[in-house]
């Protein structure tokens, strides 16, 4: 499903008019079919931990522990797991200390989640931790102690714990291909919206002009999406003996997030300066041509995903582009309106040849002196 026909999907179900998708519904499915099998595997290894290692006949709190500080969230990093795992565990053990201390009754347990919630958001900022550590300690409330005496439960969560991190390290969720599927979504709506603004230049086509600056304001999930994936990515790989391969390659990534962040930016204030400037009716090829290099060139860029190569090819395309940036060059340099946008083309190219690998003062250095 191509972004427009999300935003579509989401339009309708806001409206009431549909309400589920076939094709999302499968999706989904596919992108949670990895962490799934992970959480699977780790909340099982967890279970027969506690029960066999330790004798406990129903270690629920290993298993939960494990399940919820995995999660089937994007943010996979170990830190943000072992700070979940941690607001659990801190909650189990708060719990069984007041149960030791006060013993059960209507007061303890409002007593006891408000002083784990109070005591979680004064160690740190994080409300998953806050809300971990709580929810763990109602339940330990809540449920019978097992036999072995006091802090049982809190073993539990620590062997839950501990399975947790060490699947994120040795059982990786795959997140180096949810990284590259998240940048090409980004991609897919870039080169859309060249295309797109590239149509309304020839036509003069207002409709479209507005259509792709609605769909460009849109695109700032697709970035947190891909940034998100890509941080998770980059953690997991410093722990992971699978993915400490491909640091190089995911720091690559990295940098070439930045440059499509900030030339995603960029777009969005050239296509509402286009969508001005077409309403007088004229048609401008030399403008009709750049965009169509430009495209050719975010084109080489995706590909350089795969094939670093491509990324060599787009810098060296992006630079003859960046050349012409010159309104004297085609004979503007008198007409404000249309002068704008060939200057606001500028910091575009300076991030897409940053993108490309370039360092971001050498990039401003190959601009045009007007």
């Amino acid at each position: 499903m191509s972004f427009l026909d999300t935003q579509s999907f989401k339009k309708a179900k806001a409206k009431g008019r549909l309400h589920w998708n076939f094709r999302e519904s499968i999706r989904r499915v596919l992108e949670s079919l990895a962490p799934s099998l992970q959480i699977t595997i780790a909340a099982t290894i967890a279970y027969l931990v506690a029960h066999f290692w330790l004798g406990h006949q129903v270690p629920f709190l290993a298993v939960t522990v494990a399940i919820t500080s995995l999660g089937l969230t994007r943010d996979a990093r170990p830190r943000r797991i072992a700070q979940t795992a941690a607001g659990m565990v801190t909650g189990i053990a708060l719990s069984e200390t007041m149960l030791l201390v006060f013993g059960k009754g209507y007061w303890q347990m409002p007593a006891l989640i408000l002083l784990v919630l109070l005591l979680a958001r004064f160690v740190t900022n994080s409300s998953t931790f806050a809300l971990a550590a709580a929810t763990q300690s109602a339940l330990v409330y809540l449920t019978v102690a097992p036999v072995g005496g006091p802090f049982m439960r809190s073993f539990d969560g620590l062997i839950g714990a501990g399975v947790s991190l060490l699947a994120t390290a040795l059982i990786p969720r795959d997140p180096r291909g949810l990284a590259r599927t998240d940048a090409q979504k980004l991609f897919e709506v870039f080169l859309e919206s060249l295309e797109a603004i590239k149509v309304a230049l020839k036509n003069s086509d207002v409709q479209t002009a507005d259509a792709t600056l609605n769909t460009v304001r849109r695109t700032q999930p697709l970035i947190d999406n891909w940034r998100m994936s890509l941080d998770s990515a980059i953690a997991i790989s410093r722990i992971s003996p699978f993915l400490r391969k491909y640091q190089d390659e995911l720091r690559g990534q990295l940098r070439l997030m930045r440059g499509m962040d900030l030339a995603t930016r960029n777009l969005r204030v050239v296509v509402r300066r286009i969508d001005f400037l077409i309403r007088d009716g004229q048609r401008r090829p030399y403008l009709v041509e750049l965009i169509e290099q430009i495209e050719q060139g975010v084109l080489l860029l995706r590909q350089g995903i795969d094939d670093p190569e491509r990324e060599h090819e787009a810098l060296e395309l992006f630079l003859e582009i960046i050349h012409q940036l010159d309104p004297k060059k085609f004979g503007i340099a008198d007409q404000l309106r249309e002068a704008s946008v060939l200057l606001l083309l500028r910091p575009l190219l300076i991030d897409l040849l940053c993108a490309a690998g370039m360092p971001a003062e050498e990039a401003k250095a190959e601009l045009p002196v007007i």
